[in-house]
Parts: C-alpha cells; structure tokens; sequence
C-alpha cells in the first residue's frame, strides 16, 4: 500500500487467458497480475464460458506468490468466479459477499463485496456489463437498486463496462451515484482506443493516477489491457460493523 489511506486497485478482464496470439497461456496471465501489484484486484472472464465454467486460474499460486485471496462465494461449482467475475484482495476482511444475476439478453453478473481493508469499511462491486446498450442501462440500474438496498458504506466500482460513450444511459445511471474516474483507452490492448474498462468510486473514496497498465506482456496476455489507480478513503469509523 501506498500510504495508510491509499489503496492500489485494479480492473482487469483477463479474456480466459487467450492473449492477441490467441494462445490459452494463464502464466502469462498470472505475470501480468503480479506487474500490477494491486491491494485489490477485480479480474472479469476468470472461467471458461461454457459447460461447467470452471476456473482457469491457479488461486492457491496468486495467494502463495502474490499474496492475493479470492474472496469466497457460494454455488459456483469449479468456477472460481461468478459470471467470470472473480475479486482478489490483499490484507482484507471480508464481511459479506453479493452475487448479483444482472438484467440483459446475455447471462451477466456482478459481485458486491463488503469488507474492511487498512482499518477501513469499503465495499468492491465488481462488474461485467452486457454488449448491447440496452441491457447496460438495465444491469446499471439493477445496480445502483441493490446498493440502495444495503447499509451504507465507501464503495468503489470497476470492471469491464463496455461502454466507450461518456454520455451513455449506464453511465449516466451509474452517476447518479458514483464519481466517474477519468477514461483510460484499454481496450483492443494492441492499439488501445476504447475505454471500456472503468473505475468510479462514491463521496467518501477519491481516485488517483488512473491509468491504463500496458506492458509487452500485458498487451500480449489478453485483448484488454488492465486499468489501475489509487483509491483514497475519508476515515470512516468502524466501530458496530
């Protein structure tokens, strides 16, 4: 961690491992997860897609090497994520996990996960949005109802939004409620021109130093490249959680 306030965070959709060489190769993957170094690490298409979505990536090596956990889920089978969505964290609590089915023509889904890291309460929703505008604008208002039905607390969203139009409906739904980071071009990783990987954080947490992690290897491992920042919380207290 950068500070006692600062968290290093991170949004990276892993394409199941199969980089722009269109080779499966999670070592590769799991090298650029150790270039990025983040506290907090929301990873999207971590299983494979069809049959029994079974997780592709070798969790106990992340937690040996880089001292990263997955937070727990429930009825996932072999997956090691639901709908793909799989979050990691470092030096974490982890008080409750919400596995959300989202709206939408394609089976989507998002994980909401409440914990505390560095003394303090903050809750991750991580999230794989639709390819159709339509159901982004509902999968973002299924969102911000199920926050809306929980106890409040600082909350950071990130993940693939697919969404590269600034005044889009999910955009615009989601910032009815979030303070929407800066774009970084993320996606094709080759030749970067679309942001469609995002951060946004609530009042209580700011976003710092957004940027896109485009390594060599990082543009080889997977057709989105990560984006990543630094989140800084308002002391919050944690006393009754």
């Amino acid at each position: 961690m950068t500070s006692s306030r600062d968290l290093s965070v991170a949004s990276y959709n892993i394409h199941k491992g199969i980089g722009t060489d269109r080779r499966r190769d999670l070592a590769r993957t799991m090298a650029v997860i150790s270039e990025i170094g983040a506290d907090i690490l929301a990873l999207q298409e971590a299983d494979t897609r069809f049959g029994t979505r079974t997780g592709l990536l070798d969790l106990e090596s992340i937690r040996r090497d880089l001292g990263l956990i997955a937070v727990p889920l429930k009825g996932v089978g072999d997956a090691h994520g639901w709908h793909g969505n799989l979050l990691l964290v470092r030096n974490a609590l982890v008080h409750e996990v919400h596995q959300l089915i989202l709206p939408g023509f394609e089976p989507r889904g998002a994980l909401v996960t409440d914990m505390l890291i560095d003394g303090q309460p903050l809750r991750v929703v991580n999230a794989h949005l639709g390819l159709l505008p339509g159901s982004r604008a509902a999968q973002a208002r299924a969102l911000l109802d199920k926050l809306g039905s929980l106890e409040a607390r600082p909350t950071l969203l990130m993940g693939d939004l697919n969404e590269w139009r600034g005044k889009s409906a999910s955009l615009k739904t989601l910032g009815e409620q979030f303070t929407i980071g800066q774009s970084r071009p993320s996606f094709p990783s080759r030749y970067p021109l679309l942001a469609l990987d995002r951060m946004m954080t609530c009042i209580q947490g700011e976003l710092m130093d957004i940027a896109t992690h485009d390594s060599p290897l990082a543009r080889r491992a997977s057709d989105h490249l990560p984006i990543t920042a630094r989140l800084r919380l308002v002391p919050q207290s944690v006393e009754g959680l």
